[in-house]
């Protein structure tokens, strides 16, 4: 970015958004996601850990080969796109919201599902175990699950919209990918994931009050993640990789039934059983002096409660 001005910032940013709307669609879909389910400033710090992880990584692999295996992006795009420091902008952005659709996916798998209210659509996960080992582990391996599909399609960018921007010098064994790159998902997931459990706490503030409102709420981060499954998979399938397309479909068809069966599962134990269990749960909520919100329904709970005083 040496010698770029402002003005030309601002031009290069532009052009980044028109040159690559996809990415921030799924950009824009993350932020509604995220600030909805931790407030923004938790929101913030998730963008800021995920992003500067990734462009370091990126940094490093391009130059060093650690930790993705070395690979070179080609200029073609530098008078039209942001690039940083020989990185392209909207690519390290790629990993933020992945490691957030990841991250939700994994909570979605692992914890139990609860109603927060006579509605059947407000349901909410629990913010204890969203950082625990299983689901970070989970997270780990989900982020990875969908670079396995993404970064063969990628290495063909020259074949649809996205271009010929990299290529490895001595292609791998998967589709010309090298196996070192998914072990470098698994490093830089690994790091982000551990960063933010370990500064989100230092963060005040809740979810904006107006997302206890959004039914099925913790459907959105995993509706981001197959979202963009579909999209990579849509591509895989235009460019004529049958075989990729295939492989992608084998490990995501009986991971997403087997999710599927879990979610159902938990959301039928989160339902009352002929109204008994909620007009029970109801009467002790208030026969211990805690107030409703006016509607005769309980109280909804943030996902993310400071545990300091203000």
């Amino acid at each position: 970015m040496m010698g770029l001005t402002m003005d030309s910032f601002f031009v290069l940013l532009a052009g980044t958004i028109l040159l690559r709307p996809y990415v921030f669609a799924f950009l824009f879909l993350y932020l509604c996601a995220a600030v909805a389910d931790m407030g923004w400033r938790r929101t913030l710090l998730f963008t800021s850990i995920a992003w500067i992880v990734a462009f370091t990584a990126e940094s490093l692999s391009i130059r060093v080969g650690i930790p993705f295996g070395l690979y070179h992006y080609l200029p073609t795009t530098v008078d039209r796109e942001l690039w940083i420091a020989g990185v392209p902008f909207m690519d390290s952005l790629s990993f933020v919201f992945l490691a957030y659709a990841s991250w939700s996916l994994a909570c979605l798998a692992l914890l139990p599902l609860s109603r927060d209210g006579e509605q059947w659509y407000l349901v909410s996960l629990p913010a204890q175990g969203r950082l625990g080992g299983p689901v970070l582990l989970l997270t780990v391996v989900l982020f990875v699950l969908i670079d396995i599909v993404i970064d063969p399609v990628a290495v063909r960018g020259d074949r649809w919209f996205l271009g010929q921007i990299f290529y490895y010098p001595e292609p791998g064994v998967y589709f010309g990918v090298p196996i070192s790159n998914f072990v470098g998902w698994a490093v830089v997931g690994s790091t982000i994931m551990m960063l933010f459990a370990l500064l989100e706490g230092r963060v005040t503030g809740e979810p904006p009050s107006w997302a206890a409102r959004l039914p099925l709420r913790p459907l959105y981060g995993p509706g981001l993640y197959y979202i963009v499954l579909a999209f990579i998979l849509t591509v895989t399938w235009m460019i004529g990789e049958k075989t990729l397309f295939l492989v992608g479909l084998f490990i995501y068809g009986p991971l997403t039934a087997l999710l599927a069966a879990t979610v159902v599962m938990r959301w039928r134990q989160s339902q009352p059983s002929g109204g008994g269990n909620l007009e029970a749960r109801h009467g002790v909520m208030l026969g211990g002096g805690v107030p409703t919100n006016g509607r005769g329904s309980l109280p909804v709970e943030a996902l993310w409660k400071d545990q300091s005083p203000e």
